[in-house]
């Protein structure tokens, strides 16, 4: 397939990994920021053909798996209404909330509707005015500008019906939260492409001086990995640190101007929980002032009531049987978790990451004859 098959050449790919084992004089340690590139590296071997040379942290780069619990509860909590219908993508309907998922609520009659878009909710709300459909909207900047898209389209049909459940988070100040961590061991970012192909990568030279940190945009294929990491091994072993684009034949370095201003039109930055991260300063997005009628969250029926009267979402602690959070800022591998594989796997999943196709724990479970992390 063109500009596919380039990129999985083996013969390249066997060059590749031997130019990054020759040049590497000590293991240098890189984190990759996207679920798709870590399910790529596991699912091509490349951890074990770099094995002693380069040690791989998978970082949080799987927004159904940082998605917060306070979310899948307030999603819970509106699925519940008899007027009210949750729709979302088919990822978010297994993600464990406090007692149950969104699945498990649907098979005992909650109103759950899985989608393709978030123009999908929009058309329905339409389509049935008597019920409201409130978009739970999850995913990086990648995905943001299509649910701006799907609010603008509500406006215009001045739907009243329709809502909207934010949990889009941010990528970079994620990054910056973990270089800042004083026990911090990332060497070098693998930048996710995917997310650079709408916010450019200029932003990233900040981060990048001010922690001394390679930073290369890469892409999914076992040729983009390991061309991400030869570049930063190469800088690692100069004692540079710049920002390459290693996947400008589809990300340029500008990014997409008109969803950056599709974005910013519809949302504006905020702090926000992710899921294993604890609060990210600026990690996400809220609809602005002008928009704020589609925002579920000031739905006062859909929240919780308080014993002082007061109408809150709730705030749930995370299962201490689930170490999603020293996976997703890679302080343990998948398999280092004493549930994994066992009280934990993909039929019966405790964390987010055993359930997201993009989750690093999935990965683990699916590679792991490939990866040579017999399950448990």
């Amino acid at each position: 397939m063109k500009h596919v098959d380039e990129f999985r050449d083996p013969v390249l790919v066997e060059k590749l990994v031997e130019r990054i084992r020759r040049t590497a004089t000590r293991c240098w340690t890189i984190m990759e920021v996207c679920g798709g590139q870590t399910h790529g590296l596991l699912k091509h071997g490349i951890d074990q053909a770099l094995k002693e040379k380069i040690e791989l942290l998978h970082g949080p780069g799987c927004p159904v798996c940082v998605t917060s619990i306070e979310a899948i509860e307030t999603a819970l909590t509106i699925a519940s209404r008899s007027n009210h219908v949750l729709a979302s993508f088919g990822d978010m309907l297994r993600v464990p909330g406090r007692n149950e998922s969104l699945l498990s609520a649907q098979a005992r009659g909650a109103n759950v509707r899985v989608v393709y878009s978030p123009l999908d909710a929009v058309r329905l709300a339409r389509q049935d005015p008597e019920r409201t459909y409130v978009f739970l909207a999850v995913g990086f900047e990648t995905t943001a500008p299509a649910t701006a898209v799907a609010v603008l389209q509500a406006e215009r049909w001045n739907l009243t019906n329709f809502k909207l459940l934010s949990a889009h988070v941010r990528v970079e100040p994620a990054m910056w939260q973990i270089a800042s961590n004083q026990d911090c061991r990332v060497d070098g970012f693998l930048a996710a492409g995917h997310v650079c192909t709408i916010t450019g990568m200029r932003s990233y030279e900040t981060l990048s001086r001010s922690h001394s940190l390679p930073v290369v945009v890469t892409g999914f294929e076992p040729v983009d990995l390991l061309q991400g990491i030869a570049e930063c091994v190469r800088q690692l072993e100069l004692g540079e640190c710049h920002v390459i684009n290693q996947y400008a034949r589809t990300a340029p370095d500008e990014g997409n101007v008109t969803a950056q201003s599709i974005l910013d039109e519809v949302f504006e930055v905020v702090d926000q929980e992710w899921r294993g991260l604890g609060v990210v300063p600026h990690g996400g997005l809220q609809l602005r002032t002008k928009y704020q009628r589609f925002d579920a969250r000031n739905d006062r029926q859909n929240a919780i009531h308080s014993s002082q009267g007061n109408y809150i979402l709730p705030t749930i602690q995370e299962t201490t049987q689930c170490l999603s959070g020293e996976v997703l800022t890679g302080r343990i591998k998948p398999n280092q978790c004493p549930q994994f594989g066992k009280a934990c796997h993909p039929e019966m999943p405790l964390g987010a990451p055993m359930v997201s196709s993009e989750g690093a724990c999935a990965a683990y479970f699916r590679y792991a004859n490939v990866a040579g992390n017999l399950r448990q």
